[in-house]
């Protein structure tokens, strides 16, 4: 099966008006030269009560290794969860990535780059959320260095009290900005997003020329989304809410079958080139 069907088949576009959902008529064909950009949580995996019990299935990561491979390397992790992390839950592969909203990015040639927060205002605003979120119990305090993440998964019910938090916290140190996301609000430096982590990318060999795809899921992943618009890219939203993206895949399982049925036509291309091959070897000789 063709990638052009693969994505007719599996991905609708929505119209704006009224919500409803058509099949999708420009399809990215085998031969063109795209580049691929995949948030983590809520998109390559399953969001878990905690981010420590996420895992991205085996056949998952080896469907994203030959699509790098095929892209020549052109593959890129897009997430607000840190580098180091994203290595974890990639292994054994090791893919450019932007972790933590683009507050850090490696290239394709294992450069990082980082933006560094003072350790003075680090410690502080350290100091002021951990004395502060006790007051909820259930919520969590993830610190990520340049970055602080309040999740409310486990506790909703404390959305509001700590989305008045951080906007203090910014109002303090206005080099940092908020950022919204499903049942987390993050405090990160200002002027660092996924779509500013994309722009880069695109900058860059492998990725220089293509045409970006981007799935995502959250309201993180907006900025990314717009972006992949502007230079007439593929921006695919996961699961339900208002979107920039062009596109929409209902959710994760949707997500996985896109993908094997991508990497399953690459596969059938791979083995047809050999089989070619062979058959023009076999006629020379």
């Amino acid at each position: 099966m063709s990638v052009k069907r693969v994505l007719r088949n599996t991905i609708r576009k929505e119209k704006e008006e009224n919500r409803v959902t058509e099949p999708l008529t420009e399809t990215p064909e085998l031969s063109a030269k795209y580049a691929w950009f995949f948030d983590l949580d809520g998109t390559l995996a399953e969001i878990k009560p905690h981010p420590d019990q996420v895992v991205v299935p085996d056949t998952i990561l080896q469907g994203l290794q030959l699509l790098a491979t095929a892209s020549d390397g052109a593959l890129a992790l897009i997430s607000g969860r840190s580098m180091v992390e994203l290595d974890a839950l990639a292994k054994p592969y090791r893919f450019p990535l932007a972790g933590v909203h683009g507050a850090e990015r490696r290239d394709i040639n294992g450069k990082t780059h980082i933006v560094h927060l003072p350790d003075a205002i680090a410690r502080d605003i350290s100091v002021q959320l951990h004395t502060v979120i006790a007051q909820y119990p259930g919520a969590e305090l993830e610190a990520k260095g340049m970055a602080f993440a309040l999740h409310y998964r486990q506790a909703p019910q404390h959305e509001d009290a700590l989305m008045t938090l951080a906007q203090r916290i910014t109002q303090i140190w206005p080099q940092m900005a908020l950022q919204q996301g499903k049942c987390v609000v993050e405090i990160k430096p200002k002027d660092t997003s996924k779509g500013e982590a994309i722009t880069a990318f695109m900058q860059e060999a492998p990725f220089i020329g293509r045409t970006p795809v981007f799935l995502g899921d959250d309201l993180t992943d907006e900025s990314g989304f717009a972006v992949v618009n502007r230079l007439g890219g593929m921006s695919v939203k996961i699961g339900t809410g208002a979107t920039q993206a062009s596109w929409r895949l209902a959710g994760v399982p949707d997500v996985w079958s896109w993908l094997e049925m991508i990497t399953t036509a690459l596969q059938q291309k791979r083995e047809n080139n050999r089989s070619d091959d062979y058959e023009s070897f076999s006629r020379s000789i």
